[in-house]
Formats: C-alpha cells, structure tokens, sequence
C-alpha cells in the first residue's frame, strides 16, 4: 500500500513501511522516534496519549476482523461456557479484551471467572492446537488459520457484540502533523483509496492477499484469502473515518475496565481533518491482474 501511494503520489512522498511482531514493539518505535506513523489497536492509542504520548488518531485501518475462537468439537459451545476457562488476547489494551468483555457480560459471566491471559497473536493458534489454552479472541488473519488447521470454530465474529467494531487504528506523530500536514494528506488519501478498492469485490480482496502475503505479511496468500473472503465482510475498509461515537463507546469501556483514569475529550486524541480531506476519494483504478505480483513492477 504505501508503495503504490509513493509511486501515485504526485509530490512524489516515500513512506517506508516496517514489519513489527507486536504492538509494544509499536509502540517503543513512535516514542522513540523510530517511526512517524502506524496502526495500533484503538484502546492502545488513547492510553498513549492520554499518558502523554505526543500522537494523534487521523484514520482507521479496518472495522471487524476480530473473532472468539474455541477447539473445533470442544466442550465451549457457547459463550457461558467460557466460563473457567483459559482465553487468550493480544494485550489488556486491545479492541479484543473489551470485546470479550462485552460478550462475557451479555452472558451473565463475570470477567473474573474467566483465565484471560495475553499471548502473542503469533502463538495462539498452536496454543489452542496443543490444548494449552482453550480459546483466544484476535485480529485476522489469526482466526483464520485455526480455521483453515481444522482444530479452532469461530464462536463469535465481533459484529455479533459490537456493531460497527473498530480494529486498528492509524496514528502519527504530532511534530509530523504539524510539520507535515501536507504529507499526513497524501498518507490517509492513499490508505481510504486502498480501503475502497479493497471492498470492491472478492478479486481485488484475492489479488491483495496474493500480493500482501508473498511480499509483505510472510503469510500464506491461502490464509489472507481466507480471511478477507470467508465471508467478503470479515473485514471491512469502509468507512474509516474515525466517528465521535465509536471511540466515545471505547473510551468508556476502557474507563469501565481501568485502562485510563479519567475521561479524555475526543479531540485530545484525534485529528480528524485528514479523514475529512479523504472523504472525497474514490478506489484505485489498479485493475486486477494489471502488472506483475512484483512490487518493484506495480504499476507495469
């Protein structure tokens, strides 16, 4: 994505994109000036900068692809029957622990009659194949892979217990912002252009996942098939314009479970005008197919 903005990009922009294993790893990065820009999970973000973290929210990464999964055949059925149980999560800051949350609640079943342990997204899915944990609740494509491995069944899709849930968000820097504005633009200009040919059908979504997963994700192309097509609306990139409500519904949670100390205002964390400006976009015209599966040949 970011290579195919740089070569759009009228004002010729570079942006570099680097893999991270985890969202602390992220996060040492932006404090320490590593990197300008990335996506973590929303409730991440707003613990940041309401510690301080010089970073503002302009525009989401994607809604839903986030899923409970339990052993295929298992004794979990249902959500109750968690309860006692050993439940992994990617951190007590993620989209996914109030999820959970919110699931477990909805159920009649207290939080703390659950084991919710973190765990690295990576490892869950061998976790659950070992019995070492009896269910786990993360982002795509994770979900997936124990359900293409045939040992893990999705007990619930997020939009289940969350309408209109938001994953990932993306931040930058504010020194960026306000240096960079113009750049910030063409950042979130691409990524909405991305996010609409994505949902254009299911062979942009294969393409991509061919592309994203030979060159980028070290990922089985199989697997992100699987996870951005069984069903097309696992998960979705439209629209990503960060909405008052959704994070004022994050921000309470978050206040629920102890994540941040205070309220903070919506617009302490976001900066909407660039989703504002992206508003107007519309998809790539990249027909599937056009050029090689090479990124070095994407516009060929």
């Amino acid at each position: 994505m970011t290579d195919y903005i740089a070569r759009r990009s009228l004002d010729q922009y570079v942006f570099l994109p680097r893999l991270f294993q985890g969202f602390p790893e992220i996060k040492e990065a932006l404090i320490s000036n590593r990197v300008q820009a990335g996506f973590l999970v929303a409730p991440l973000a707003v613990a940041l900068r309401s510690q301080g973290v010089p970073i503002k929210i302009v525009f989401l990464g994607h809604r839903y692809g986030s899923a409970a999964v339990v052993k295929k055949g298992g004794p979990v059925k249902t959500v109750a029957d968690l309860k006692g149980k050993t439940v992994a999560i990617p951190s007590r800051f993620s989209d996914e622990r109030l999820l959970l949350l919110r699931a477990l609640e909805q159920h009649g079943v207290r939080a703390a009659d659950v084991r919710i342990v973190e765990m690295p997204p990576a490892d869950v899915a061998a976790a659950l194949a070992s019995n070492a944990i009896d269910g786990f609740v993360m982002g795509e494509p994770f979900p997936s892979q124990a359900e293409m491995g045939g040992y893990g069944h999705v007990l619930f899709h997020a939009r289940e217990y969350w309408p209109d849930y938001l994953s990932c968000v993306l931040v930058v820097r504010e020194d960026v912002i306000q240096r960079r504005p113009e750049a910030v633009q063409v950042l979130v200009d691409g990524i909405a252009r991305s996010g609409l040919w994505l949902d254009s059908g299911q062979s942009e979504r294969e393409y991509a996942a061919e592309f994203v997963g030979r060159y980028y994700y070290n990922q089985p192309p199989s697997l992100l098939k699987w996870a951005l097509t069984r069903p097309l609306d696992r998960v979705r990139f439209n629209p990503l314009i960060p909405r008052r409500d959704d994070f004022e519904l994050v921000t309470r949670l978050m206040l629920e479970n102890k994540l941040i100390d205070k309220p903070i205002a919506f617009e302490e964390y976001v900066d909407s005008r660039f989703a504002e400006g992206a508003a107007y976009e519309t998809a790539w015209d990249y027909p599937v197919g056009a050029g090689r599966l090479d990124p070095e040949k994407a516009d060929d």
